[in-house]
């Protein structure tokens, strides 16, 4: 849990200063493209789990 609130708190300042420098954010801005990173990682744990 703490890794998760770590990881959100980083995510948060990146942010940030990605806005306040008026760049593009380096992640999907749409719906689909955050579902895609999670079945990125779905497969991932998949293959891991199989090959073990």
């Amino acid at each position: 849990m703490i890794l998760l609130i770590k990881s959100f708190i980083t995510g948060l300042i990146a942010g940030l200063f990605f806005a306040l420098l008026k760049l593009p954010i380096p992640a999907p801005t749409a719906f689909a493209g955050i579902i895609g990173i999670v079945g990125i990682y779905v497969g991932y744990i998949i293959i891991k789990i199989i090959i073990k």
